[in-house]
């Protein structure tokens, strides 16, 4: 045999054990002999580069090259389904199917509904060449290098397949890796991921696809769509795909009336705990596709289909202490530490508190059997103790602080807010890191290489004491510490460098001042050009500024009545950070021809980009808006505008501009 035959059938035995592996769940050989065998192939490869396969086995355990996601245009809109909380809702859809159908008999196929992060795969010729997410329903990130590494995923298919078409589907992270995910991540003192949905999507979204592999992500497959599919009916469409490869759930069932549809859902509410991988309702489809065609779809979602959200889980346990957690503004946040409970799928083991206000109201002591519940499953939260079990011997009441758990300063609280603050934000350790952590942020400074146990180990080692120190780091300084080799030293040395070009509107949101977020930063950028203009503005003058309120005009004047900020200030000018619109900036042309005019942009565009024309709008006093609503002026439309906002769009009476006609206006 040689060597180009033996690349071949390795990669033909190892596709099939991946399938065995992680879709039947039954492998045929050991774990040591399936990497042995992968490192046979990776090396023939490695001596044959000629023989390159964009989809062989090696590509699943992923690449340490980082690379930017491009934006793909779904070629069928990626739209949201409708959500129902109750059975007479279910009925409701029901009845509504039947009346629309004019009694014509349907099958509704009922589901799990995944919780996990949307995708959707296209295959040309049995091969997986693009993996796309959601983003917003019409256009999404390109992921494909990604989601190669998941294993379940298979990249060349077998069986009777169509030449072209699309299968989406749901990414999840296994309860199991979750829990493991987050105890490595306890131990490192990181923070944790609230749960295995945000867990996956952050995931999926990293550009070192060697990490995305290690994170052992799972994927079930629910929907397929092209020109030329198997049957008529979804379900049996399902079936199909499971013969070439995908993982589908086992679980699927075709119902023939609605007592039908009740079983099922009872039964997954209770069941649904014994599964492996997080859910949280039930879809409810019409199975016929020639029916769903004749249903059509409302302005957002399909008619042919439902979901139906499970009521939140509750468990009792025992409040054993609260602590107190310091966010990167000041904000205090109260932490209820309890005793480990299972709910949804997870050990809880602590639960927010949110403010002073919920702990009094809820007339918390230490010891007391509390009710926690994960609101839509996501962050766990006390709502109610029994009293019933409270002893003679009741504990003692809980009290929100006065002091800062971490620096003792006494915090205080503005008026008309629920939240306790630490004013000492120049000296508390979480808040100067925190600082420092959203300063190197994507949406801000954008510095590669450096994330919170970066920063944590250059503050714990005295190299940095606030976001300007950043700029006095040498490549030797940090070549020697933990995980820091030259080559990532030298590479985060040059990402710091190359920030400096980072244009003023974000180097001001970056500055971190309490209620200035992106948008603001940039009317702010756009009205006063220069830092030390906006230095020396009054609160009147802030406020004459569009969407610039009381809150945020004196939260500015504070920042800057601070000395330790105006010294940092200096600093960065020092540096060379570009703290003043630059002279192409403030010469663009500005007028007030959109003034109070709310618009969309949708579709793609030959002459501009999206975003440079949402800088046109802002510049002709127009205010960009992502949905379409009655308030909506009117819609800058490209080509494939996403059918969902054009009958929208039809449905309220909005105008459709394009390019040349937008581009008229504003001229």
């Amino acid at each position: 045999m040689t060597e180009k035959e033996q690349i071949e059938a390795l990669r033909a035995e190892l596709h099939q054990h991946n399938y065995n592996y992680y879709v039947l769940n039954a492998p045929v050989i050991s774990d040591k002999e399936f990497d042995d065998k992968l490192r046979l192939l990776q090396d023939l490869e490695q001596r044959h580069p000629e023989l390159y396969d964009a989809n062989s086995p090696t590509m699943r355990v992923g690449s340490d090259l980082s690379k930017d996601f491009k934006q793909v245009t779904h070629k069928y809109p990626m739209l949201s389904l409708g959500n129902t909380y109750s059975e007479s809702e279910v009925s409701d859809f029901y009845n509504r199917v039947k009346e629309w159908l004019n009694g014509e008999d349907f099958e509704i196929c009922c589901e799990l509904k995944f919780d996990g992060t949307s995708i959707s795969l296209t295959y040309e010729d049995g091969k997986l060449v693009q993996a796309v997410t959601r983003g917003d329903g019409e256009k999404g990130d390109d992921v494909t290098a990604n989601v190669k590494t998941i294993r379940s995923i298979p990249l060349v298919l077998h069986g009777n397949f169509p030449k072209s078409f699309e299968i989406r589907g749901e990414i999840l992270m296994p309860w199991e890796v979750f829990e493991q995910l987050n105890r490595e991540r306890e131990a490192r003192e990181e923070s944790l991921f609230a749960n295995p949905r945000n867990a996956a999507s952050g995931t999926l979204k990293l550009q070192n696809s060697s990490i995305v592999a290690s994170r052992k992500l799972d994927a079930y497959l629910y929907y397929l769509l092209g020109e030329e599919l198997p049957a008529d009916g979804h379900y049996e469409n399902l079936q199909c795909a499971a013969s070439w490869g995908f993982k589908v759930s086992e679980h699927m069932r075709k119902a023939h009336s609605l007592q039908e549809v009740f079983d099922f859902i009872n039964y997954w509410d209770t069941e649904r705990k014994n599964l492996p991988v997080a859910t949280d309702g039930i879809v409810l489809k019409v199975n016929s596709l020639r029916q769903q065609r004749n249903l059509g779809y409302t302005a957002k979602s399909p008619r042919w289909a439902i979901a139906y959200k499970f009521q939140a889980e509750r468990a009792l346990t025992r409040l054993n202490k609260v602590t107190y957690q310091v966010g990167r503004t000041g904000v205090i946040t109260p932490v209820a530490n309890l005793d480990p409970v299972q709910l949804a799928g997870t050990v809880v083991k602590r639960a927010s508190l949110h403010n002073a206000d919920i702990i009094e109201g809820l007339d918390l002591h230490i010891g007391d059997m509390v009710y926690v519940e994960k609101g839509g499953e996501i962050i766990p939260k006390i709502t109610g103790i029994d009293t019933d079990a409270r002893g003679f011997m009741l504990g003692e009441k809980v009290r929100f602080i006065n002091r800062c758990p971490e620096c003792q300063t006494p915090l205080v609280r503005y008026e008309g807010e629920a939240a306790h603050y630490c004013p000492n934000e120049t000296a508390c350790p979480p808040q100067i890191k925190g600082k420092i952590e959203h300063f190197i942020s994507r949406k801000a400074m954008n510095i590669d290489g450096l994330g919170p146990e970066t920063v944590d180990l250059f503050y714990q080692q005295g190299l940095i004491h606030n976001v300007a120190d950043l700029y006095t780091l040498r490549a030797n300084d940090i070549a020697g510490l933990e995980r820091m080799g030259t080559k990532t030293a030298v590479k985060i040395i040059h990402s710091i460098a190359d920030s400096k070009e980072v244009p003023y509107e974000r180097v001001l949101f970056a500055l971190g001042i309490r209620f200035v977020g992106e948008t603001a930063a940039k009317k702010l950028a756009r009205a006063i050009p220069s830092i030390d203009e906006l230095a020396s503005a009054d609160v009147e003058k802030l406020k004459n500024i569009d969407e610039i309120g009381e809150k945020i005009a004196q939260s500015i004047v504070s920042y800057f009545q601070n000395e330790a900020n105006r010294q940092l200030v200096e600093r960065l000018k020092t540096i060379g950070l570009q703290l003043a619109l630059k002279e192409d900036d403030q010469a663009s042309p500005r007028s007030n021809k959109l003034e109070g005019l709310s618009i969309v942009i949708s579709g793609v565009f030959s002459k501009h980009s999206r975003e440079e024309y949402k800088e046109l709008i802002e510049r002709h006093g127009g205010k960009n808006v992502s949905s379409i609503s009655s308030k909506t002026s009117f819609i800058l439309a490209g080509e494939n505008m996403g059918p969902s906002k054009r009958e929208k769009a039809q449905q309220l009476g909005i105008k459709l501009m394009n390019e040349d006609e937008f581009l008229t206006l504003i001229s």
